[in-house]
């Protein structure tokens, strides 16, 4: 029960305990005032196995492989489900999206294609695309594919606009014409939620409802100690499955290291002039494998990236500082597990506030999981990682999100090193206070405020930054 005290002495643990459903109270000696006793209530959460199971059924959810950048991904996931209702190849494909997707979309490599943008994406989506492949709906194509992409596009098939009315940040419409046939599919919320499908003005399905909000009661409703508590004390063999994320994305991080891709900043700091700065020790090692994995991602490299929350970035930051700092330490295959587990569900927790799409840059809330886990690994405590917390979101808060691009490896970077040197300053406890900027002493509220900042106080800067994009 005291499992999750960790580097705090039991020997000092009493006698007393006070219990109600979520809450803990214990009774114990100061051990440099033996005569008083002092009072510490702490909320953590036994969990029942099927508590645990809605827990792994998240995480099983949310942390899936992907092939390229989420949002054309997801564009073409609904071209191929649209051409696949529609029983042959569309004539005309008209594709409306938020603003979020657009700006998400227009500036990425597409794997296997050596092309950026959302056409291509569109024309191997109805010429290739299988929609029950979900994120990796384009990993069949052929070079003679691409070719034949080329051309549907050349033929002024595809058209491409903003859809302004609909709330929702992610939100992709499809229209698919044949003749006298039509299909029209939405996906919404979710990178891979169909939420309407219609085929000649026959409705098929029809769950348009608010599909992000609705979805969220049948999830459970984390916190930051439910987070720690899950990641730490569950059974091992529940959790091990998350071992995956590191073998898909070093697989992507050392591939890009053989080769330039992007802006090569992840060789770039592999190679010899790493050492000039850097050296050759962890540090250089985190920032290199996680911009590399990166690097070739946005350049679009056909290679599968273990993503989370709809991004592939957000899995690769999550994943790769941890994995690097495991494997240079020689921690235990135990240890990384937990510590891989932590920081991807702290990265789940905190987009539960944020929304799939926001107006600040993923990497803060996936390096800030990545914060977590190195703390963990450094034998901190749950105190110290709710240190590492505040650090991150006292410092890296207000980063934009300017689209996914081959120069999202510098702010992935950015990232990952603020979430060293949080982690550093928390293992000597050092932390942001409340006295300070946007940190309350709740975590979960500092978490919230970085969430209304992003969602709210930056609304005008997205509009703003999609504005500067889209007239260049």
């Amino acid at each position: 029960m005291l499992s999750f005290w960790r580097g705090f002495s039991q020997d000092y643990a009493s006698c007393y305990r006070k219990s109600s459903m979520r809450t803990t109270v214990f009774f114990f000696p100061n051990p440099c005032f033996t005569n008083i006793m002092y009072l510490c209530s702490f909320k953590f959460y036994p969990m029942t196995p099927e508590e645990r199971n809605r827990i792994i059924a998240l995480v099983k959810r949310e942390v899936v492989p992907a092939i390229g950048c989420t949002e054309p991904m997801a564009v073409a996931l609904a071209v191929a489900k649209a051409k696949e209702t529609l029983g042959g190849m569309p004539k005309q494909i008209v594709v409306s999206l938020s603003a979020n997707m657009l700006k998400n979309a227009m500036g990425v490599g597409i794997p296997g294609t050596g092309m950026v943008g959302l056409p291509i994406a569109i024309a191997l989506g109805a010429l290739a695309g299988k929609s029950e492949y979900q994120l990796e709906v384009l990993k069949d194509i052929t070079p003679e594919m691409v070719e034949k992409g080329k051309e549907f596009i050349a033929q002024n098939r595809i058209k491409i606009l903003q859809k302004k009315e609909v709330e929702e940040k992610l939100y992709i419409e499809v229209e698919c014409h044949n003749g006298d046939d039509n299909v029209t599919v939405v996906i919404s919320g979710m990178h891979t939620h169909f939420s309407y499908i219609a085929k000649n003005g026959q409705v098929l399905l029809d769950d348009r409802v608010k599909t992000e909000a609705k979805d969220e009661p049948e999830d459970p409703k984390l916190t930051m100690r439910m987070v720690y508590d899950f990641a730490t004390t569950a059974p091992i063999s529940e959790i091990h499955f998350i071992l995956e994320t590191a073998e898909l994305n070093k697989r992507a991080a050392e591939m890009s290291l053989s080769k330039h891709y992007g802006h090569g900043l992840g060789r770039t700091i592999f190679m010899e002039p790493r050492t000039q700065f850097f050296g050759n020790g962890i540090y250089s090692k985190i920032l290199s494998y996680t911009s590399a994995a990166c690097d070739a991602r946005m350049a679009g490299v056909k290679v599968p990236v273990m993503s989370n929350s709809g991004s592939g970035n957000q899995g690769i930051a999550a994943t790769l500082p941890v994995w690097v700092f495991a494997k240079e330490r020689l921690k235990s295959e135990e240890e990384l597990t937990r510590a891989l587990m932590l920081s991807h569900l702290t990265v789940i927790y905190i987009k539960q506030s944020f929304g799939r799409l926001s107006p600040l840059c993923g990497c803060v809330v996936a390096a800030t999981g990545s914060a977590c886990g190195l703390t963990y690994l450094l034998n901190g405590s749950y105190e110290q990682i709710v240190y590492a917390v505040k650090n991150m979101i006292a410092n890296i808060t207000g980063m934009i999100c300017d689209g996914a691009k081959p120069s999202c490896s510098l702010k992935v970077a950015t990232g990952v090193s603020t979430a060293v040197l949080s982690s550093m300053l928390a293992i000597e406890n050092e932390v942001v206070t409340p006295e300070e900027g946007i940190i309350d002493a709740d975590v979960d509220k500092c978490v919230q405020n970085m969430a209304n900042i992003g969602n709210h106080g930056m609304a005008a800067t997205d509009s703003l930054v999609l504005d500067i994009m889209t007239q260049k």
